[in-house]
């Protein structure tokens, strides 16, 4: 949606130098024009976006930045720092908090001494979304891109969502919540929901529904494969230092510039 593919995000996941990274993002940093997708420090994204949503004001675009962060991430004091910045600037940007109910292993009601995430904003206008239903979050989007555009400032989003998986491999997510509730939330999931109403609004038939879901799966299974007979090239140790600065802009005492000629 964004620019990037499934074969370049598999390929990234597995280090080659045709993922949408190069092969040195891994799962924590996926890039596409207009795609700003991932930062290994929890929270940081958030000051990030506000700078793309100050270039975008200053370079007189029409553009805004939706900035996602996490229920764990809003507890961060850059978080603040940068609504700050946003409203006393008025910048361009909607801040999205992904309420999942928990952290890496934390429920927000331990980690969060207020869970009206939506409220974080206090000068900024919040509001809470129904993060499980697609139709609620385009409207939701809509709604948020027109205010923004009008020149009102930035708004502040909470979308109540559920993490039905673990937060990472090592983490198999059943330690801190139960199994029942886990079985209960996935009866709310966002996919069969909508299906389930396109179906009763005539939209299309549950036989195109499957049909639909087969060919997608299809078409995954075919752009994975494609990922893993993407060639694996010896890593160059030159590209450790490409993607840093703007082409041509290193300044002459860059470290390592003089040792990267000399590989060249």
């Amino acid at each position: 949606m964004r620019g990037g593919t499934i074969k370049s995000i598999i390929g990234e996941l597995l280090g080659r130098r045709d993922g949408i990274a190069h092969g040195k993002g891994g799962s924590m940093h996926m890039y596409a024009k207009s795609f700003y997708g991932g930062n290994g420090i929890v929270g940081a994204n958030v000051p990030l976006g506000a700078g793309i949503a100050f270039a975008q004001q200053y370079n007189d675009t029409t553009n805004i930045t939706m900035n996602l962060y996490g229920d764990g991430a809003a507890n961060q004091g850059q978080v603040h720092e940068a609504f700050n910045m946003a409203k006393l600037w008025n910048l361009p940007v909607i801040f999205c908090c992904e309420n999942n109910q928990y952290g890496m292993g934390t429920s927000a009601e331990r980690a969060s001494a207020m869970t009206e995430y939506y409220k974080r904003g206090q000068y900024i206008p919040g509001l809470r979304v129904d993060g499980m239903d697609v139709l609620a979050v385009l409207s939701a989007v809509r709604h948020g891109r027109d205010y923004v555009k009008a020149g009102n400032g930035p708004i502040l989003y909470e979308y109540v969502t559920y993490r039905y998986a673990g937060h990472s491999m090592s983490d198999p997510g059943v330690a801190y919540r139960g199994r029942e509730e886990l079985k209960r939330e996935r009866g709310n999931d966002p996919i069969i929901n909508l299906k389930t109403k396109l179906v009763h609004w005539g939209i299309f038939t549950d036989d195109e529904a499957k049909t639909i879901d087969r060919d997608v799966r299809k078409m995954v299974k075919h752009e994975v494969e494609k990922a893993e007979q993407m060639p694996v090239p010896e890593p160059r140790l030159d590209a450790l230092f490409k993607d840093i600065y703007v082409p041509g802009s290193e300044p002459l005492q860059r470290r390592g510039r003089t040792l990267e000629e000399s590989w060249q």
